[in-house]
């Protein structure tokens, strides 16, 4: 057993310890709390004492929405005033490349893997068109879920669609960290009995999570309520257009919501369009909104309500999005940014976000996103400048890269 003492331990689930420690063996959790008088007079029980310093000690972070398969688009993809003028920069890009596996997309992911490590994320929400990202995510030390998405709007058969997929999917082998599911992505990619056809696969895995990106721009929103604007433009010049498809008006999230497709293991990614209606049917509903404001910014969507999400009571979870519109991998930085964009959400509920709920979204919260006993002893130790810091409104403030390091407990 090792117990490592702190300046500060941020349990998630409690408020933080001054002066703590956490105790690990057999790479778990085993108890934590105030060192105290007593703690200092000696370690009876023979364990090995390391201090950590002048540091705060809190549960790896969990990056719930991204996209590796695209990170060799780092710095292609300029940044858009329109979302759709981004889509077509992103589908201009992929085309350039034949080889969806190929050797520089794959260097890319590993160079991504090892970036998110070593910015302290421990559990992964990957959402992939081709599954090239499920072989260097079960080598590397992350946990998390891989989900395939499926994009397809006009089809003439919707359920032989989700069967490939779900074929596909039953092909790989999952691993005791990573796993795999299925997703949507958009409502205005993805035909209505397409959605019908992948909430029933998911349905037959009672706790696998689903994944789609609800909600994220104005276009979204006009296409959904009238069937017309950019979207409706871009699916003809594609090629994608159903003719027979009736816009179901209303805004996305009542058209999902009516669908039957949203529940409390659906992770709505973006949210930057949603109204108090919306919100207020996800609280009910229990799905997760995943914000990824930096993304948001670059894409053209807009800045997301942060502050009207907590104001809900919807459950919020962090995302970076892709390296083709954001310029890392670094959760702490989405965090930073989402206080800016929310001074008045508590720095507490904010690394919530970042950790448990995240961790309970992709189904992972019995092994991360606190600390406590017997969950993974996957620790962060991040380098503070005073011990009599608020330390987490310095945590969510913007933590630099050369700060943050794991607690090696092996």
């Amino acid at each position: 057993m090792v117990r490592f003492h702190a300046t500060w331990i941020l349990p998630i689930s409690e408020p933080p310890i001054r002066d703590g420690w956490v105790a690990v063996e057999g790479g778990r959790v085993v108890a934590y709390g105030a060192l105290g008088p007593a703690g200092r007079r000696g370690l009876a029980d023979g364990a090995r004492e390391v201090d950590l310093g002048n540091v705060a000690v809190l549960p790896g972070l969990v990056n719930a929405h991204t996209h590796l398969e695209l990170s060799y688009l780092r710095d292609e993809v300029p940044p858009a005033s329109e979302f759709v003028t981004w889509i077509r920069g992103v589908i201009a890009a992929r085309r350039r490349r034949d080889d969806p596996g190929g050797p520089e997309i794959l260097d890319a992911v590993e160079r991504a893997l090892a970036e998110a490590v070593d910015y302290g994320t421990a559990v992964i929400g990957d959402v992939s068109n081709t599954l090239v990202t499920f072989g260097p995510l079960t080598r590397s030390p992350l946990a998390g879920v891989l989900f395939y998405e499926l994009i397809r709007f006009n089809t003439s058969d919707p359920a032989g669609v989700v069967e490939e997929a779900s074929r596909l999917l039953e092909a790989l082998v999952p691993t005791e960290r990573m796993r795999t599911s299925l997703a949507a992505h958009a409502p205005y990619s993805v035909a209505p009995l397409v959605l019908r056809a992948i909430r029933k696969a998911v349905d037959r895995h009672p706790f696998a999570p689903c994944s789609v990106h609800l909600s994220e721009s104005e276009e979204e929103v006009e296409f959904i309520r009238s069937g017309g604007g950019p979207w409706r433009a871009l699916l003809e010049e594609l090629g994608s257009w159903d003719p027979a498809w009736v816009p179901p008006g209303g805004t996305p999230v009542q058209f999902l919501d009516t669908s039957g497709f949203l529940d409390g293991r659906v992770l709505a990614v973006h949210g930057v369009q949603m109204t108090a209606d919306d919100l207020a049917r996800l609280a009910v509903l229990g799905t997760t909104v995943v914000t990824c404001p930096r993304s948001n910014g670059h894409t053209g969507a807009g800045a997301p309500p942060i502050e009207d999400f907590y104001k809900s009571g919807v459950h919020v979870a962090v995302g970076t999005d892709s390296l083709a519109s954001a310029p890392d991998l670094n959760v702490f930085a989405e965090v930073a940014t989402m206080r800016a964009l929310a001074p008045t959400v508590p720095a507490s509920a904010l690394l919530e976000s970042a950790t448990l709920t995240g961790a309970r979204a992709l189904g992972f919260d019995a092994d991360y996103g606190t600390i406590e006993p017997g969950k993974v002893a996957r620790l962060l130790a991040i380098a503070i400048p005073d011990s009599r810091i608020d330390v987490e409104e310095y945590l969510v403030s913007g933590v630099q890269p050369d700060q943050i390091q794991w607690v090696e407990n092996g």
